[in-house]
């Protein structure tokens, strides 16, 4: 229970740093990408995956035509599309790849990364920048820190980039809900109800 605890203090922390460290300019270019896109396309890989997921979903209860890429129902990108890529380390091969196609196709791309100057982030469009973990470690720092008696972060692999994108992007759904002049009653009429 202690290692939970502390686990979740860590997390929580992180997660209060977000609304000093974003970048007003990049979020706004986000919500205007959002707004104008004739269709929204999401991608992510892994957890990120799941995260772009359930984005999708809040824009669909929003009303937008949004797919989720990989997903047998999903069309082809068009130029007027927007494709937001959420990737901790914007180096995900799948999905710098598929951002690549959707790019050359003339889709605007909207990078959600801790990386700007990864392969994902240099190619977008747009691109807000979460905070996440600043980097891998290796076994010798591991093991170096162990020795000093100091201990590695309890949340382990991409954890805080996707509680923070997770966050970021509900507040996302928040501020397109008052943009839009949407209420929760509103995003009900379109949840699944054959659930």
């Amino acid at each position: 229970m202690e290692d939970a605890k502390k686990a979740l203090g860590e997390i929580l922390r992180h997660l209060q740093r977000i609304p000093e460290e974003l970048d007003e300019h990049q979020v706004e270019s986000f919500l205007n990408a959002l707004v104008e896109a004739q269709r929204v396309f999401v991608l992510g890989a892994g957890r990120s995956g799941l995260v772009a997921r359930a984005f999708a979903m809040r824009l669909m209860h929003l009303g937008f035509h949004v797919y989720v890429v990989g997903e047998t129902i999903t069309p082809a990108v068009k130029p007027n599309d927007v494709v937001i890529a959420v990737s901790g380390s914007g180096e995900t091969d799948l999905v710098v790849g598929a951002a690549s196609i959707a790019k050359k196709v003339g889709a605007k791309i909207v990078a959600i990364t801790s990386f700007p100057n990864s392969r994902l982030g240099k190619m977008a469009d747009v691109v807000v920048i979460l905070p996440g973990r600043e980097r891998t470690e290796t076994i010798t720092e591991y093991v170096e820190r162990e020795l000093a008696g100091e201990h590695a972060s309890l949340a382990p692999l991409g954890t805080l980039f996707e509680a923070s994108a997770s966050v970021f992007l509900d507040a996302i759904i928040a501020s397109l809900m008052r943009k839009l002049n949407k209420k929760e009653k509103d995003l009900k009429e379109l949840h699944a109800n054959i659930e």
